[in-house]
């Protein structure tokens, strides 16, 4: 199964009623759970229905946005391009990719995503030094979550 249609399958499982969804194909076996806080009627129904949530939710977000401002700026933040189980290097015991401090250049493999059992290698997207590791080995990652800061 490609990732566009795994994406496509987690969105339309994050926006409907459905709890959990099984997929079973030639290539293998799918399963998505929606976790629990998502899972929950008011929230879900409240964040979703009226238009003025959207404006009350980043002023809740205006302290850690303030926060987190000096962050961006200062470097240029690497994404996950995919949900997965993040991992700094390539087995376990094995040495890190990257430590905080390390020069790293564009296209160098930095840490990896496993996803439906397969190790995809992230490549940093940019030249520089990492500053901040922003997930911790072993952690789920979702589609678009800072993984590392390199300056």
């Amino acid at each position: 199964m490609d990732l566009r249609k795994l994406k496509t399958l987690i969105d339309l499982v994050s926006e409907s009623n459905v709890s959990e969804l099984e997929i079973t194909e030639a290539e293998g076996k799918v399963r998505i759970v929606k976790s629990t806080p998502v899972s929950a009627a008011a929230p879900v129904t409240y964040s979703m229905a009226p238009a003025p949530v959207a404006p009350s939710v980043p002023a809740v977000e205006v302290a850690p946005a303030a926060a987190a401002a000096p962050a961006e700026p200062v470097g240029h933040t690497v994404k996950s391009p995919m949900v997965g189980t993040f991992y700094r290097a390539s087995s376990p015991g094995a040495k890190p990719f990257v430590e905080i401090g390390d020069t790293i250049k564009e296209g160098e493999t930095i840490c990896i995503v496993e996803a439906m059992k397969i190790l995809n290698e992230i490549e940093a997207d940019k030249s520089g030094t990492v500053t901040k590791i922003l997930v911790d080995n072993g952690q789920a990652v979702e589609y678009g979550q800072p993984l590392y800061v390199i300056e």
